[in-house]
C-alpha cells in the first residue's frame, strides 16, 4: 500500500512539475513583450531601477503565468523529491527559446535547437538517476534538519554571496555582467526552494488535521519565502530587461539547478543513498545539460540552419572539385558579420561587447 502511495506521489509530482515548466517558460515571454512595449514608451526601464512595469499589463500577464507554474511546482515539491522536480525546469528553457523565437523574433538557429534538445535529454537523465531524499513528514522533523551544522554553514555561505553581489558588485557590474543578476536569484532559489519543502509538508499536515500553524517554524518559512521570492523576482526582471532572454532563461536554469541539488543533498542526505552508477549518472545528465546551454549561448550570433548549412556543404564540394581553396561555413559567417560593420552596424570582433533586447551593441 506503501509503495502504492509513492507511485502515486512521483506522477502526481511528475505531472505538476511539467506544467509548471510549461507556464513558466510562457511568463518569460510575456515579461520580456512587456519590458520591450515600455522601452519603446520611454519609460524607465527595470534594469535601471524603474518599476514602469507594475502598470503593463503583459506583464501582469507574465506574472500570472509565473504565479500558476510556481504554484504548480509548489505542489510538485510536496509530492515528489527536489532532485525530481528541479531538473525538469530544462522544459522551461525549451518552452522559452521555442517562443521566443516566433513572439520575440530572437532567432533561434541550430546550435540553439540542439541545445535545447540536449537540455532535455540531460534532465530526463537526471530524473532516471535521481537520488532519494530522506523522508519528512513532520514540522520537527524538518526543523532538525534545518538546524543540522552542515546546512547553516550553507545557508550562511548564501546570505553572505547574495548580500556581497546585491550591494557591492550588482551596482558596479550587474548592467554588463550576465552572470550578477541571475547568480542572486539562483543562490536565493536554493533557499526559497527549502522553504517550498517545508511548507509543502505544513500543508499535507494541514488537511491531516494537525495544529500545524502553532509551531513557530511555518510562520518562518512563509516571511523566508516571501522574501526570497520577492528578490528573486526582482532580479529576474532586471536581467530580462537587459539581456537577452534566451540566454537568460538557460543560464538561470543551470546555476539555479545546481544550487538547489546542492542544497537538497546538504539538507536531506541524498548523497548517502546513492549508488555510483547513480552518481554518474546523475553528472553525465547535468554534464549533458552544461553542454546544451553552451550550444545555446556561444553560438548565438552564428546564423546557421539546415537549408544554409546544405547548401555551404554543396559549395564546398564543388571548389574542392575544382581545386579552390574554400572557406569553412563559420569562416563565411564571420566575414558575413564583419562585413556589416562597412554600412555602420556592429562588430563582433570588439572588445566590448553587450547583449540588450536580443541585439548586439558597442559600448
Amino acid at each position: 500500500m506503501g509503495q502504492d502511495r509513492g507511485k502515486y506521489d512521483f506522477y502526481i509530482g511528475l505531472t505538476l512539475a511539467i506544467s509548471s515548466s510549461i507556464f513558466i517558460g510562457g511568463s518569460f515571454i510575456l515579461k520580456k513583450k512587456g519590458l520591450l512595449r515600455l522601452a519603446k514608451k520611454g519609460s524607465m526601464r527595470a534594469g535601471q531601477g524603474g518599476h514602469a512595469y507594475l502598470k503593463e499589463w503583459l506583464w501582469w500577464a507574465g506574472l500570472l503565468s509565473m504565479g500558476v507554474g510556481e504554484a504548480a511546482n509548489f505542489a510538485a515539491y510536496a509530492f515528489a523529491p527536489a532532485t525530481l522536480v528541479t531538473p525538469l525546469g530544462a522544459l522551461s528553457v525549451l518552452v522559452s527559446a521555442i517562443l521566443s523565437s516566433y513572439f520575440l523574433t530572437e532567432r533561434l538557429n541550430l546550435h540553439g535547437k540542439i541545445g535545447c534538445l540536449l537540455s532535455v535529454l540531460g534532465s530526463t537523465v537526471m530524473v532516471i538517476h535521481a537520488p532519494q531524499e530522506e523522508e519528512v513528514e513532520h514540522l520537527e522533523e524538518m526543523s532538525s534538519k534545518l538546524l543540522d551544522p552542515g546546512f547553516l554553514v550553507f545557508a550562511t555561505l548564501v546570505v553572505i554571496v547574495a548580500l556581497i553581489l546585491i550591494f557591492i558588485v550588482g551596482p558596479r557590474h550587474g548592467q554588463t555582467n550576465i552572470l550578477v543578476y541571475i547568480t542572486i536569484c539562483s543562490v536565493i532559489g536554493a533557499l526559497s526552494v527549502s522553504c517550498v519543502k517545508g511548507l509543502g509538508i505544513t500543508i499535507k499536515g494541514l488537511f491531516a488535521g494537525e495544529h500545524v500553524f502553532r509551531h513557530p517554524l511555518s510562520w518562518i518559512l512563509i516571511v523566508s519565502l516571501i522574501t526570497c521570492v520577492s528578490t528573486q523576482i526582482n532580479y529576474l526582471n532586471k536581467a530580462l530587461d537587459i539581456f537577452n532572454t534566451s540566454l537568460v532563461t538557460p543560464i538561470y536554469y543551470v546555476f539555479f539547478t545546481t544550487s538547489v541539488l546542492s542544497c537538497s543533498a546538504i539538507l536531506f542526505k541524498e548523497w548517502q543513498h546513492m549508488g555510483t552508477d547513480d552518481i554518474i549518472g546523475t553528472f553525465s545528465g547535468f554534464l549533458t545539460i552544461i553542454v546544451g546551454i553552451f550550444l545555446l549561448h556561444a553560438f548565438k550570433d552564428v546564423n546557421l540552419t539546415l537549408a544554409n548549412l546544405h547548401v555551404s556543404v554543396r559549395k564546398d564540394e564543388r571548389a574542392a572539385a575544382n581545386g579552390v581553396a574554400s572557406h569553412s561555413t563559420y569562416e563565411m559567417f564571420e566575414n558575413e558579420i564583419t562585413n556589416q560593420t562597412q554600412d555602420g552596424s556592429f562588430d563582433l570582433h570588439s572588445d566590448n561587447v553587450s547583449r540588450r533586447n536580443g541585439t548586439v551593441a558597442v559600448l
